[in-house]
């Protein structure tokens, strides 16, 4: 069966992370994704090690699975030519290069357009087409200057960033969710548009109850470790041997937490009884139930609250993250063949096109020729 986006194809002009990371999920839904890359050189991250691979770096081949390779120098007069074929014969573009430099190369928004009024461009910025042009837009210094940073650790420590590059996965997902929207938007109008997201406004978009509770109160966040500023208990809290992670997300869990672990009625302590008292009174909160919770090992403690009805888990690492999802059968890893890495599987499921065809991520200008011929042959 055809895959989602059979017979799309992609001229995947990004490089780094944010755009191929969106180039990537698109060729995991079918798309024919080609990359086009500096000749010699190659996209940034096949140098982003340790740690290596066969063939190039772990960093690289997270983001470029399933796309053909080609290069293209867009100084050459003939690499121009064969990229303007290209951009004729696809549906999409998407590219991250700072505003204004493919201008300066022939292949501007209105260039774009008129080579192929049925292309949908996206545009990846950090900081957006306007003002923030000239800013450069790397995932680290928008954690830091966007707010995520300064809602991230410890309360009495360091502001932090996320463990992964974290505005840059978001905004692929933006990319992605704009791209399909104006393919689908194509189908009644039979024209292109132009997509633009830019880092600082995913990750502003991603702040959900946190960005509310600026825009209610004018005051911005602080720092709350593993608490939520919102709910109790929905945090980590100190067992036997370690660590126990709790949601606690209405009354009724805790209340089941609270016989569970040894202190019925603390649900009618009028400190405890509802969510926001609850919030009100969390450091007393905390302290009974670490002193309870310190009977038990956590892993004790899930299986008894798992049994009751009350989310929680062992504070685990990433490998095990991917031992609970083979366990739960959701086959969190699929191979792509020779020799290559495997890869996470894409985490969408779809009952009649599914996502199937995981090829290895190509080694640098493998598809030039094959590309060109392509090319050549719809001439």
């Amino acid at each position: 069966m055809a895959a989602a986006l059979d017979g799309i194809v992609v001229a995947d002009f990004s490089r780094v992370l944010a755009g191929p990371l969106a180039t990537v999920m698109l060729a995991d839904l079918g798309a024919d994704v080609i990359k086009v890359e500096r000749p010699g050189a190659g996209d940034d991250t096949r140098r982003w090690g340790p740690p290596w691979t066969a063939a190039t770096s772990a960093y690289f081949e997270a983001a470029n699975r399933s796309k053909r390779s080609i290069e293209l120098d867009l100084d050459d007069p003939g690499d121009r030519g064969v990229a303007r074929d290209l951009i004729r014969r696809a549906d999409v573009l998407v590219e991250n290069f700072r505003t204004g430099t493919l201008d300066a190369k022939g292949f501007g928004p209105d260039d774009l357009a008129a080579l192929n009024p049925r292309l949908i461009h996206c545009s990846v910025t950090g900081f957006g087409s306007g003002e923030g042009a000239a800013l450069p837009g790397y995932d680290f210094l928008v954690q830091a200057v966007g707010g995520l940073m300064s809602i991230t650790g410890a309360a009495d420590g360091d502001p932090m960033k996320a463990g992964v590059a974290l505005v840059d996965v978001l905004t692929a997902k933006d990319a992605v969710s704009g791209i399909l929207a104006a393919l689908y938007e194509r189908e009644r109008s039979g024209r292109g548009q132009r997509v633009e997201v830019n880092l600082l406004s995913s990750l502003l978009g991603s702040l959900a109850n946190q960005g509310a509770n600026f825009l209610a109160t004018g005051e911005s966040p602080s720092r709350q470790g593993n608490t939520h500023p919102s709910i109790a208990p929905y945090e980590t809290l100190r067992c036997r041997d370690g660590l126990l992670a709790v949601a606690c997300g209405n009354d009724g869990q805790f209340a089941r937490l609270a016989a569970t672990v040894g202190l019925p009625g603390l649900d009618e302590d009028p400190r405890f009884a509802t969510n926001p008292e609850r919030v009100r009174h969390r450091p007393e909160l905390v302290r009974l139930l670490e002193e309870a919770l310190a009977t038990e090992t956590a892993r004790t403690w899930v299986d008894r609250l798992t049994e009751a009805g009350v989310p929680a888990g062992t504070v685990g690492d990433i490998g095990s993250g991917f031992a609970l999802a083979e366990r739960l059968g959701l086959d969190p890893r699929v191979p792509v063949g020779d020799g290559a890495i495997d890869q996470v599987r894409n985490p969408i499921r779809f009952s009649r096109t599914p996502v199937t065809d995981y090829r290895r991520p190509p080694a640098l200008g493998e598809h030039n020729d094959a590309v060109r011929a392509d090319l050549a042959a719809e001439d």
